[in-house]
């Protein structure tokens, strides 16, 4: 009897196995998600606006998003400088006045646009941008097309191009054979033009030479009457005008014989440096 009750105590206790069982697991998720997604699908069916609104949280909460991220770059960012506004251009004086005479440096930087009065002073001068033809003349400065490194264009569209700091114009030749009124007109119209588009360039008129001798139609009288009506067209358009014109004159009104060859018929060398050199002193 003792022996059946020590053999019986003797033996161990073994507790039951716990198994996992994934099938279950996975049945529990299942049915977990279908109720979920079933009460998801009943709040959507009895509010017409679920959908829009929870459309609306999200677009707003990436809006937000978005401007913080904004506000974090313009702290972080370096202000932008302000815009040089242009100095404002001195009261125009005309004719310009006598002036200390600048570097020819300042000669580089400018353009001449000529008819064929001072065509030939880049050969001669260090005045070497030169713009014109025997075509060009003050009654059609507005459509004649001249040649030049942007092919065969008018004086308007060469200058936007091309945007000089120092624009020189000579424009007459057509004097005695057009009415002068028409080309005052025409010219100011160019001008006026310039002034709207390149409101920074400097824009100075000069006045024509005097002839030698008067050959009617052209006579020294007509060329001054013509160029009071230069000066008075820069003042109208507040643009310089300089007075080359009295600079070649001798005594007697007429141009200076030393700057006129009768042998070649047109003007020296003298006459051209001459102009480069009233240029130069006469700077607004």
């Amino acid at each position: 009897m003792n022996k059946n009750v020590r053999k019986k105590a003797s033996k161990k206790y073994k507790r039951p196995k716990i198994r996992f069982n994934f099938g279950v697991l996975l049945i529990i998720f299942i049915l977990s998600f279908s109720a979920c997604f079933g009460l998801y699908i009943m709040s959507a069916n009895l509010n017409e606006d679920f959908f829009a609104e929870k459309f609306d949280a999200l677009i707003e909460e990436e809006s937000s998003e978005t401007d913080s991220e904004e506000s974090v770059s313009e702290t972080n960012s370096v202000p932008e400088q302000e815009e040089v506004q242009a100095t404002p251009k001195a009261p125009v004086t005309n004719p310009v006045p006598q002036s200390s005479a600048v570097d020819y440096t300042y000669i580089d930087n400018c353009c001449l646009i000529t008819d064929s009065t001072l065509l030939e002073i880049g050969e001669y001068t260090q005045l070497k941008d030169v713009i014109g033809d025997s075509v060009l003349n003050a009654s059609n400065c507005l459509t004649a097309k001249v040649e030049s490194n942007y092919g065969a264009v008018t004086i308007y569209d060469t200058l936007k191009i091309k945007k000089p700091q120092n624009v020189y114009f000579m424009l007459g030749s057509d004097i005695g054979t057009s009415d002068t009124e028409e080309m005052i007109a025409s010219y100011k119209e160019l001008i006026g033009n310039l002034t709207s588009v390149l409101p920074d360039m400097n824009i100075y008129v000069m006045q024509i030479p005097p002839v030698r001798y008067d050959n009617a139609p052209v006579t020294n009288e007509l060329i001054n009457t013509y160029n009071e009506q230069l000066l008075a067209m820069a003042n109208s358009c507040d643009v310089y005008c300089i007075d080359t014109s009295t600079a070649l004159k001798s005594v007697d009104g007429n141009l200076k014989e030393e700057y006129w060859s009768s042998e070649n018929k047109k003007y020296t060398e003298d006459m051209y440096k001459t102009v480069v050199e009233y240029i130069r002193t006469h700077v607004a």
